[in-house]
C-alpha cells in the first residue's frame, strides 16, 4: 500500500554568513592601505521535497520516527518525480510501506548537499518538519546515495547530536572532522569496483572512526560498481538496524 500522504512542498531557508574582503595593496605604498570589511549576507535557498506519511498516521497521535532521503547527482534539478528514481522513494513509489515520515528533498542543479549552505538549510528543513509533525525526537535518521551519502556525513558532521543513526551509501567525508561522529551508530556502504566514487572514500572513514566509535558498521560488495545503493535499500536489515538505533 502506498503512503497515505504524499506532498511536494517548498521550503525556504535564509542564511546568514560573514564575509570579510580585504583590499590587497603593497603595505610599501604608503598612500594604499590593507583594510577588511565584515558584514552578514543573507542567502535564501529553496528547496522543494517529497513528504512521505505512514498510513496511520492520521489515525494515531503516537510519535513517528523521520528519515531523511538525499538523492544524488543525477536526480537534482526541478523536475521533482526524479526523486523517486532511486532508494526508499521509489519503494514507496512502488508500494512499499515504511513505519516512519520520510522527507527527500531536491537538491539545484548546480549545487551539492555537502555545501555548507545546504547543510544548514537541510538541518533547517529537519528541524521544521520536527515542529510541524508528530516526529520522535529522540528517532531521527538520515541516509543518501553518492552525493547524498556525501551530505548525509556532512549533516551529522555539522549536528552529530541531531542524529540516532546514519546510512551513507557510496559517498564521503572530511576525515579531519569524521571524529565529530564518534557517538553516532553509522552503517557504510560502497562497492569495491565504483569507479565514480572511490571505495577508500568509505573504508579510510572507517578505519578513522572504529577505534573511537563501536557503532560503525561497514559492508563492501564485491564486484559491485557505483550503483550499491539497490541492493542496500532492498535490504530490509538496514531498516531494522537503522531504527533500532
Amino acid at each position: 500500500m502506498q503512503y497515505k500522504s504524499i506532498k511536494i512542498q517548498t521550503f525556504k531557508f535564509i542564511f546568514n554568513i560573514v564575509i570579510v574582503l580585504s583590499t590587497l595593496f603593497p603595505e610599501s605604498n604608503d598612500k594604499r592601505y590593507i583594510k577588511n570589511f565584515e558584514t552578514d549576507v543573507m542567502i535564501e535557498v529553496e528547496l522543494n521535497y517529497l513528504l512521505y506519511l505512514p498510513s496511520n498516521y492520521s489515525d494515531s497521535n503516537k510519535e513517528f520516527p523521520l528519515v531523511l532521503f538525499l538523492h544524488g547527482a543525477g536526480e537534482r534539478g526541478e523536475d521533482i518525480n526524479l526523486i523517486e528514481v532511486h532508494g526508499i522513494p521509489k519503494l514507496i513509489n512502488m508500494g512499499r510501506e515504511f513505519p516512519f515520515i520520510t522527507i527527500a528533498p531536491q537538491c539545484p542543479s548546480d549545487r551539492r548537499w555537502s555545501d555548507p549552505v545546504f547543510v544548514k538549510a537541510l538541518i533547517s528543513l529537519i528541524e521544521k518538519t520536527k515542529s510541524q509533525h508528530n516526529v520522535d525526537d529522540h528517532r531521527v535518521y538520515a541516509t543518501g546515495l553518492s552525493m547524498g551519502g556525501y551530505g548525509t556525513l556532512a549533516i551529522a558532521m555539522e549536528r552529530p547530536d541531531l542524529f540516532a543513526g546514519i546510512i551513507p551509501i557510496c559517498g564521503g567525508g572530511d576525515l579531519k572532522k569524521i571524529g565529530r561522529l564518534k557517538n553516532v551508530p553509522i552503517w557504510l556502504f560502497h562497492g569495491d569496483a565504483d569507479t565514480v566514487v572511490p571505495v577508500e572514500n568509505s573504508t579510510k572513514i572507517y578505519d578513522v572512526l572504529k577505534p573511537i566509535n563501536n557503532k560503525v558498521k561497514i559492508t563492501i560488495y564485491e564486484d559491485v560498481g557505483h550503483d550499491s545503493w539497490t541492493q542496500t535499500y532492498d535490504n530490509n536489515h538496514i531498516y531494522e538496524w537503522l531504527l533500532s538505533q
